[in-house]
């Protein structure tokens, strides 16, 4: 296997010393490394895959060396615009190398989710017509491969270097200064403040949930408590569009609250999304961000959730009404008057508020080790909801 740290100085030999990228799990030993090591000036993980790609862009415009981007092979969607309309040869001809994260390989078991991504992981590269390598676990080997990705650069072009599982030696991550963590922390976790909001819900309500921990603490959570799945449609890849598809179904259903639980990662990666649901949503909507200030499906890399005020982007994109809470006291008297589209809630004459509804809760970040993943295949778990949509 390659140690991260040697990966990294054999890039700086070549003139690489700057990193933009979203985590992924497959590099997280390096990602931990450059969290330790590299200057937060030199590794910035960014909104989305094509935003570092961008960020990489006007590096090189600036400093004329390239930089290296860092993704999962999921972010390539995202890439391939900047990729194709600004670095490519018949354009502005910018040269960037890419880390690519291959998850789902063909033969190598994985989710759901990440096997079409995995088919066609290599094919996108090929169609893009960016030169790529799969990258070598034997440290020599791999050190060749990067001045050949080097020389490749230096001609304008884009390189590729894709990563299998084990390829890199597994790293640590530091403990100072992560999100979610000390003595700052928020003290609710995500899996409790998860069972309280769901637990909150109408019969009749249904719950979109984002990729990652949140969808799989949602199905254990209906596991433990007996209940059936059709409620909540599990998306379990597409990160950050769990809110356009609650959109979507709670357009259709108006008669119906619809829940979208989000995380912060997931809401940084396409925030746009917000203006279009603070517009378009009617009061049948509740986004609920689970904002712990890290990537935590890949290796509890930080966003910038925790540093940033998305109550108040929220309000400015047109959310009605719109809550920051930290414990589950408030947590709970905030879910109260979601249960309700209309009227007033029966206990305590609370007028429902009008929606759209933006609801963030602040939680620390990590998760049970023993956290199980859904048992249902998406397909299952579509035909499911789409049921349960049907029923009365």
């Amino acid at each position: 296997m390659i140690e991260p740290g040697f990966f990294a100085e054999e890039l700086r030999r070549n003139g690489i010393d700057f990193y933009a990228g979203v985590p992924d799990s497959l590099l997280k030993s390096f990602c931990a490394f450059l969290a330790d090591n590299v200057d937060p000036s030199r590794n910035i993980i960014t909104a989305n895959e094509g935003a570092a790609v961008a960020l990489a862009a006007g590096h090189y415009l600036a400093s004329g060396r390239p930089g290296c981007v860092y993704m999962q092979n999921s972010g390539e969607g995202n890439a391939i615009n900047p990729l194709a309309s600004l670095t490519d040869a018949d354009v502005y001809n910018i040269p960037v190398l890419l880390l690519i994260g291959w998850r789902g390989r063909p033969g190598v078991h994985d989710e759901p989710q990440h096997v079409k991504q995995g088919k066609v992981t290599l094919t996108l590269l090929e169609t893009m017509g960016i030169p790529y390598a799969v990258l070598s676990a034997d440290e020599a080997e791999a050190s060749a491969q990067i001045s050949a990705a080097c020389k490749v650069l230096a001609t304008g072009q884009v390189y590729a270097l894709v990563v299998e599982k084990g390829t890199f030696s597994d790293g640590r991550w530091s403990s100072d200064g992560t999100p979610g963590s000390g003595p700052e922390a928020p003290i609710l976790s995500r899996d409790e403040a998860i069972k309280a909001v769901a637990g909150a819900v109408g019969p009749a309500d249904v719950i979109v949930s984002s990729t990652g921990m949140i969808s799989r603490e949602l199905f254990e959570y209906r596991e433990a408590a007996g209940e059936g799945h059709g409620r909540d449609f599990l998306t379990v890849g597409s990160m950050g569009h769990a809110s356009q598809i609650a959109l979507g179904v709670s357009l259709e259903h108006p008669e119906r609250r619809v829940w979208c639980f989000d995380g912060d990662g997931a809401v940084i990666m396409h925030m746009g999304s917000l203006a279009i649901v603070g517009t378009k949503a009617k009061s049948n909507f509740v986004h609920v961000v689970f904002n712990n200030g890290a990537h935590d499906s890949v290796g509890g890399q930080p966003t910038v959730g925790l540093e940033i005020d998305l109550p108040a982007i929220a309000r400015a994109c047109g959310y009605r009404n719109v809550y920051s809470v930290s414990t589950l006291e408030d947590l709970e008297r905030v879910c109260r008057p979601q249960t309700r589209i209309d009227g007033r809630w029966p206990s305590d004459g609370t007028p429902a508020p009008e929606g759209p509804v933006f609801i963030e809760i602040k939680v620390r970040k990590g998760n049970r080790p023993d956290l199980g993943r859904p048992t249902r295949t998406p397909s299952q778990n579509r035909d499911a909801f789409m049921g349960f949509l049907k029923s009365k």
